[in-house]
Formats: structure tokens, C-alpha cells, sequence
């Protein structure tokens, strides 16, 4: 990228660059870079690399952030989940596109259901919390997260679509109101120890306690937040974890095992991949 080259050119140059780091969609990241500084929307820019347009000022310096594997979203500051537009950055676990498929089973499930009470454990940037919320009309939606920096991007997220956000230890959180939720849904820390990510984005720049989930297997952090929704939901009441692919038979185990679950069931991503498991309450729970 030199002085003096219209958007088109540098856009392209950025793409090679991008390619040559490694970044998995190159094009895209260096069209949302330009996106970023220019603000004009993704029709309009690529309408704009047609003709001469100029490259915008300090463009270079963002696509050598992102050629070092600085995730796209903490150079923009969001992150885009369902239909919210996310304020992220350093300290909080950037949400996933897959987790978009969990939140959806929750939608399903209290489609119809007058004012469901729902908690969201282990909420990170409020990712879940705040698409339920904004697409469950009438839901009383609370959250919960232990850490500092991502409970304060969850408060900037959630406060303005009316979540109940704590910060707490969902081992422990909410005990006052044990028993009343419609719905518990989680996406827990569940890497194991030794499993450290091949992403750089991810091994360098997500906090470690958003992506280790305890114990040499990661189950510790799926575990607890199995035994909390057994004590915060009603009889009946709806639980769904998200998990690694190879985690989906010992989660379901994990419930079986607990006594108080029925209906256990694994749920495909849009890769296929079984990313989540869901059972529902039968009475109250008991841990192991």
C-alpha cells in the first residue's frame, strides 16, 4: 500500500497482505477495515472502489494491525451477533457465529410463552442475553458474568435492552431466585487445559478464563453450570449449554447422570456440528 492509491488499489494490496498473515477471509476483512474508517456501509464502498476514490488515512496502519492477528473486532470496537451491533474489545470473549444457532433454540422454546424468565450464565459481551432480549418481546432477561472487563462491555451492551446483569460466579449466582427461571442458557469456558487454540486471534487475545473451562478435560466450568440451572429452573423449565463438538456425549452423560434431567438432546450448528445439548427439568436437582 503506497501514498496516493485509490481505494480500489489499497483494498486490494490489504487483501494480499491479509492473505499472506493468514487471515481466514482476507477480502473481507480488508473491505470492513475501509468500512471502518470511511463508515459509508459495504454497498456503498464497493461502489466507491469502481472509481477513483482516495484510501482513506491510516488505513495501512489497521490492516498491519489485523496482518499481526489482532481480531477485526477489537480494531473496530464491535462485533456483530444476530441483529445487535456489539461494543467488544480487550478483557471481553468475542461472540461466535455459531452461538447464534444456540440463542435460536431458546427463541423457539418460549415462542408464545407470556413474559418467560430467562438467564443467560456466563454472559461475556451480553451476546445472548442481549439478542434474547431484543427478539423476545416481554421476557425478563438476567445475566451473569465474573469477570471485571467483560461484565463492564455486558453493562454497555445489555443496559440499554433491559437485561438484569450481576457480577457473580455462576457456580453461586442468583440464589434468591432459585426455582423460578423458564430457561437457563449458557455457553460456558469449555477448552480443555491443554488445548490451546490454533487461532491466534483466539489464543493471543480472548481472556483465558472466557476459554478454559477447568480441569484437564474443560469440563469443570459445563459442570457447574449444569448444576446451577438444575437449582435456578422450575420444574419443567428449559436448559441449553453450548459445547465443543466432541463434548456433546459426555454433556448429555453429565445430565443423564444428574438424575433430574428429561429429554436430553444434541443440536447441529449450520456446519453440522453438534454445538449444543438441551434437556429439560423434571424436578429438583440434585449434583453429584
Amino acid at each position: 500500500m503506497n501514498p496516493g492509491q485509490t481505494l480500489a488499489e489499497a483494498v486490494s494490496a490489504a487483501t494480499a497482505v491479509l492473505r499472506d498473515a493468514g487471515v481466514p477471509s482476507p477480502r473481507v476483512d480488508a473491505e470492513l477495515l475501509a468500512d471502518h474508517l470511511l463508515n459509508v456501509g459495504l454497498g456503498r464502498l464497493r461502489a466507491l472502489m469502481l472509481g477513483d476514490a482516495p484510501a482513506p488515512e491510516g488505513y495501512a496502519e489497521l490492516v498491519a494491525e489485523r496482518a499481526g492477528r489482532v481480531p477485526l473486532q477489537h480494531i473496530t470496537g464491535v462485533a456483530h451477533f444476530r441483529y445487535l451491533e456489539l461494543a467488544v474489545g480487550p478483557g471481553v470473549f468475542v461472540p461466535r457465529p455459531e452461538t447464534e444457532s444456540v440463542v435460536q433454540l431458546v427463541i423457539d422454546h418460549v415462542r408464545g410463552m407470556a413474559a418467560p424468565r430467562i438467564v443467560d450464565l456466563g454472559t461475556g459481551s451480553g451476546a445472548i442475553a442481549g439478542s434474547i432480549a431484543h427478539e423476545v418481546p416481554g421476557a425478563e432477561v438476567h445475566a451473569v458474568e465474573f469477570s471485571p472487563m467483560a461484565h463492564a462491555w455486558a453493562a454497555r451492551n445489555l443496559e440499554p435492552l433491559g437485561v438484569h446483569l450481576v457480577l457473580g460466579d455462576l457456580r453461586t449466582a442468583l440464589p434468591e431466585l432459585n426455582g423460578t427461571f423458564d430457561v437457563v442458557i449458557s455457553n460456558p469456558p469449555y477448552i480443555p487445559a491443554e488445548a490451546i487454540p490454533n487461532e491466534p486471534e483466539v489464543a493471543l487475545h480472548d481472556p483465558p478464563e472466557a476459554l478454559y473451562g477447568g480441569g484437564t478435560d474443560g469440563m469443570e466450568l459445563p459442570t457447574a453450570a449444569a448444576r446451577s440451572a438444575a437449582r435456578l429452573l422450575r420444574p419443567g423449565g428449559y436448559f441449553v449449554m453450548e459445547h465443543a463438538e466432541v463434548q456433546a456425549g459426555w454433556i448429555s452423560a453429565l445430565l443423564g447422570r444428574q438424575g433430574s434431567w428429561r429429554g436430553i438432546s444434541t443440536h447441529l450448528d449450520l456446519n453440522g456440528k453438534e454445538r449444543a445439548t438441551s434437556a429439560v427439568l423434571a424436578g429438583p436437582g440434585r449434583t453429584e
